[in-house]
């Protein structure tokens, strides 16, 4: 049953709170049916998206046990919720050509970005700079959860799993984790769709973007709790269900954007 949710922070007091449109709790859901309609009208091409994010994923992974840095592969596929939204715009822009009456083109979605190359530039980097402070934590909280002796490679997992030293790194893993990924998430769930669809700066978007999250923070916070299952049903299966879940979340940002911010003008 649909609710109006009540804003934690009065709305005049932030700002580009005009641009925010309250929407109802069961909001998200809706998000996820227009993304999965989009998903079937674009076939091909955003499976072909999704399966190519999903076959970089699995390749970083694949090297970096060959490297004998296995112990990074967990911090990594965490680490891809901080960078999935980047990897995201060009499912935006197949919405908009659907949503404009155009059909998909992978072409088109893969050079979404240099519409405004600068700014989405600059938004890329921050999040990459997230992933790495991530990635350094983790090192860090290894190295501290198994002090004397790091586990063999080949009995990481129960390591990880059935010992004290790691079940605290995988606990104080997951608090920083999710930190980090509140942060991204609220910086970035309007910014990158905004930077497609309008002439801002990223300064704007960001701002927007966590006035957009304050002001639906309940809203918002089942909709992360649906990437966050989304992403991981993707990732459990080796990377290949990322095929079509990546494109489902990503179409389905698109509308939340259409849904939470008032057009231009």
């Amino acid at each position: 049953m649909s609710g109006e949710p009540t804003p934690v922070i009065r709305p005049n007091t932030l700002p580009y709170a005009d641009r925010v449109i309250i929407v109802g709790s069961d909001a998200p859901f809706g998000w996820l049916a227009a993304g999965w309609r989009d998903f079937r009208r674009a076939g091909l091409v955003s499976f072909l998206y999704g399966l190519l994010i999903a076959a970089t994923g699995l390749a970083l992974t694949v090297g970096l046990y060959l490297a004998d840095l296995a112990y990074l592969i967990a911090p990594l596929v965490a680490g891809f919720m901080l960078v999935g939204p980047a990897l995201t715009v060009g499912l935006y822009a197949i919405s908009r050509d659907l949503e404009a009456g155009r059909r998909a083109s992978l072409g088109r979605a893969l050079a979404a970005w240099r519409k405004n190359s600068g700014r989405f530039l600059g938004m890329g980097l921050l999040l990459v700079a997230f992933l790495i402070v991530w990635l350094r934590f983790a090192a860090l909280i290894f190295a501290v959860s198994f002090p004397y002796k790091p586990p063999e490679l080949s009995h990481l997992l129960t390591s990880l799993l059935f010992t004290v030293d790691g079940l605290t790194f995988l606990g104080i893993g997951t608090v920083v984790g999710a930190g980090m990924a509140t942060i991204v998430f609220s910086v970035s769930v309007v910014s990158l769709p905004m930077l497609l669809d309008r002439d801002v700066d990223i300064l704007q978007a960001i701002v927007t973007s966590v006035v957009c999250v304050m002001m639906n923070a309940r809203v918002m916070a089942v909709w992360a709790a649906l990437i966050v299952l989304f992403t991981a049903a993707g990732l459990l299966t080796a990377y290949v269900g990322l095929a079509v879940t990546l494109p489902l979340i990503g179409h389905a940002s698109w509308h939340a954007y259409r849904a939470l911010i008032r057009p231009a003008g």
